[in-house]
């Protein structure tokens, strides 16, 4: 029976392809703003969860000032000084790794060329912590961080830069006024949250403090736990033995902030979750504005065809049949624009990803539910014009003029 029908229901659609084509628009326009809203959320969120795992496995990062909202630091704390990454290192029983970490843009020459960089301060360990190691060369040892060592690791982005791709391995690097002797070039990271990882220049901790800050307090800490199931262990242990450094009475607020980058992922989904949910909503509003246009076309059907459907009863045909042909007419609408929809809204997902380099995800179960979604608004919009046919009297409809 639903096959005839489907088989009738397209020859009618078919009489009038401009008709359908636009009645179908608002299906098309909601399947598809729905489907590439949930692609474009799912992209960014791996993007970011991607660019976060990329910061080290098992990683902290302490930092001075009170929390006052996602992402806001309150200024004029006193920073860290090199006894409490002591502390840490040799107190906390969770902590495998510690590093004290500065940064500072600075303009850095050879030669005749210069460029702007980020210059960073760091100990030995932080490049365990990262995972991040050298594509030639070596890093800076223990050793050279307690002598503060004018030596340096750069990354990529400088040796394309100022060397021009040559390597850079036992030249010199003008950093300010101060020069450093380069050994070794960083493995290549690329981009990561719209920054150059590999725009940068690395210096032993000692060395970047007295020579370009000036002092030895230290703006950053970066940790590893000593593994993944220990990451809250190692926090609360941190926590203990900072309030304990800096005098921090029990019941009063931190003036430091331990972050771990999966509070930053949860945080980062969650937003993202909510806002993709908030513009899909919106955009199946035109599945509903795409109901009333089939149920407007199919009330102007069984005006046109009062005729035809007269001639059906008073032949023969029951009145579930004529409902069953209008309803499967209204459903096949919404069916085809669905699957029009899903195509168009995963072709623009493509498309804005590669624009802007994010990975592109196909939402399975958002394209399902959106495409189920069109369908069932055929069937609820379809009924009444459907009901209206099927109740037609066969007299008055083969005297219908």
């Amino acid at each position: 029976m639903i096959l005839p029908s489907a088989g009738l229901a397209f020859a009618a659609l078919l009489r009038n392809k401009m008709r359908s084509a636009l009645t179908m628009l608002g299906i098309v326009i909601g399947v598809g703003a729905v489907v590439m809203m949930q692609s474009m959320g799912g992209g960014a969120t791996e993007y970011v969860s991607e660019a976060i795992s990329g910061l080290g496995s098992n990683m902290l990062i302490i930092i001075p000032g009170t929390p006052r909202g996602l992402g806001q630091m309150t200024t004029g704390v006193p920073l860290f000084t090199l006894g409490d990454v002591d502390a840490i290192r040799h107190q906390a029983r969770d902590v495998a790794l510690v590093s004290a970490a500065g940064q500072r843009v600075e303009r850095v020459v050879y030669g005749g060329r210069n460029r702007s960089s980020a210059v960073a301060g760091l100990m030995p360990e932080y490049f365990q912590i990262r995972a991040w190691s050298v594509s030639s060369g070596r890093l800076f040892t223990q050793e050279e961080e307690r002598q503060g060592a004018s030596v340096c690791v750069v990354g990529q982005t400088v040796v394309d830069d100022l060397y021009l791709g040559q390597s850079p391995i036992g030249r010199d690097l003008r950093v300010r006024d101060k020069t450093c002797r380069i050994i070794g070039v960083m493995e290549s990271r690329g981009a990561s949250a719209g920054m150059d990882q590999d725009d940068v220049v690395f210096m032993p901790y000692s060395s970047f403090s007295r020579r370009l800050v000036g002092n030895d307090r230290i703006s950053a800490i970066m940790a590893s736990a000593a593994s993944a199931d220990r990451i809250d262990e190692a926090k609360a242990q941190i926590v203990e033995i900072l309030h304990r450094r800096r005098h921090i009475a029990q019941g009063d607020d931190d003036n430091f902030a331990v972050r771990d980058p999966r509070d930053l992922q949860a945080v980062f989904q969650s937003v993202m979750g909510m806002l993709t949910t908030l513009l899909a909503g919106v955009a199946a509003v035109s599945l509903v504005v795409g109901g009333i246009g089939i149920m407007n076309i199919m009330l102007v059907s069984v005006t046109e065809r009062t005729r035809e459907i007269g001639v059906r009863l008073a032949i023969g045909a029951r009145s579930r049949d004529v409902l069953t042909q209008f309803l499967v007419e209204a459903t096949t609408l919404s069916a085809v624009g669905g699957v029009v929809g899903v195509g168009l809204g995963l072709a623009g997902a493509w498309g804005v990803a590669r624009g802007i380099h994010v990975p592109f995800v196909v939402p399975a179960v958002s394209t399902a539910v959106a495409f189920a979604v069109s369908i069932l608004v055929g069937i609820g919009f379809g009924v009444w014009p459907a009901r209206k046919a099927a109740r037609l009297n066969p007299l008055a409809a083969l005297r219908f003029e």
